[in-house]
């Protein structure tokens, strides 16, 4: 009998076009950040309304730029959801800041319009919103909650690379806004992140945290990082952007796959005007996850959850805030494959064993 093979929940896609780019930058010698890099941030810059690109090292790089060029620091409360990955709120504790956790919907899983407007106090200076697994968070009423009590927006878009409001897509609606290319994201660059911002002295800020503080070679304005991309990194990234609207249109596509083949779990809420780019195809199973993730290993078909534990309650944070759609959330959901190598055959085997095996439960 032949047995099954696996099915992986992420898988990286780099193709011969990126490994003869990589050979290109390996041969000029040129490893640094350098002209690579600038292509990538232009090119970059034409998903996010031609605003400013700095391409960067990490994501986490990306977010800890972005708050210190909007000058948030020590004294300064950041409001932040506790359901995501810790980056979040580790990116406000490093620049000296205090994330202030908040609930989220538990339809989207983003943060929460109504628990931002609770948690705000004379020290907020900030909203750090998470478009998380690759939906919009609702940046209508968010922007006018900031508005209203003069906040800045900092976009974490990590997972949300080309996804839209009403057709304008994340990284444009904060002040700043921060992307990962980490090997499981929507595209990749190996390892990196890029900083968007609209206002030119901003960019320019990170542009010398991103470099010891310089522009020029010795002449340091600034104290600042290392956080520079190279152009090994940076060469990837461009070969990855040209396929990115691909790739979305087929994650959109095994997406609808599984809304409509899926039964007796909750499949992802999409609210209208909202484009979900699927960087993490998110069931939430209220009774039996972890019973239904243990057949899906058994049947190796990868799955995995995204977030088992509120990011205020992990040691680093400590907090004892009560936020309990989070921790609903942490109990329920788990994510199964949606990447664009996945096959028909492939979707109909993991949506015809997720409901084999509810059924059973």
């Amino acid at each position: 009998m032949r047995l099954s093979k696996t099915i992986n929940l992420a898988q990286p896609s780099i193709g011969s076009k990126e490994i003869r780019a990589v050979t290109k930058v390996l041969k000029s010698g040129n490893l640094a950040q350098g002209v690579e890099v600038s292509n990538f941030e232009k090119a970059f810059s034409k998903h996010v309304e031609d605003r400013h690109c700095i391409a960067v090292n990490s994501g986490t790089s990306a977010l800890v730029t972005a708050l210190m060029a909007l000058g948030i620091g020590i004294g300064d409360e950041v409001i932040v959801p506790s359901f995501t990955f810790a980056a979040t709120a580790n990116a406000v504790s490093l620049v000296g800041a205090v994330p202030v956790f908040v609930d989220i919907n538990l339809k989207t899983y983003n943060i929460e319009p109504e628990q931002i407007v609770k948690s705000i106090t004379k020290k907020t200076r900030a909203i750090q919103v998470v478009h998380l697994y690759g939906l919009p968070a609702d940046m209508r009423k968010i922007l006018e909650i900031a508005k209203k009590y003069n906040l800045l927006v900092i976009e974490d878009a990590a997972q949300a690379h080309l996804a839209k409001i009403d057709g304008k897509p994340v990284g444009t609606f904060g002040d700043a806004a921060a992307f990962s290319f980490y090997p499981t994201k929507n595209m990749t660059s190996a390892e990196g992140g890029m900083v968007v911002f609209s206002d030119d002295r901003l960019a320019r800020t990170a542009r010398l945290l991103r470099n010891q503080g310089m522009e020029k070679r010795y002449e340091n304005e600034i104290p600042g990082f290392n956080f520079r991309m190279s152009e090994i990194h940076a060469a990837i990234g461009i070969e990855q952007l040209k396929k990115l609207q691909k790739w979305t249109l087929c994650r959109q596509q095994n997406a609808s796959f599984y809304n409509e083949s899926l039964e007796s779990v909750i499949t992802p809420d999409v609210p209208i005007g909202f484009e979900h780019v699927y960087h993490q195809y998110t069931l939430f199973v209220p009774v039996h996850r972890d019973r239904l993730a243990s057949e899906l290993n058994k049947s190796k078909i990868g799955n995995a959850v995204y977030y088992p534990t509120q990011v205020h309650k992990l040691p680093s944070f400590n907090r004892n805030t009560s936020l309990p759609s989070t921790f609903a959330a942490t109990q329920s959901v788990l994510s199964i494959p949606v990447h664009p190598k996945l096959k028909n055959a492939d979707l109909k085997r993991i949506s015809s064993k997720i409901n084999e095996i509810m059924n059973l439960l």
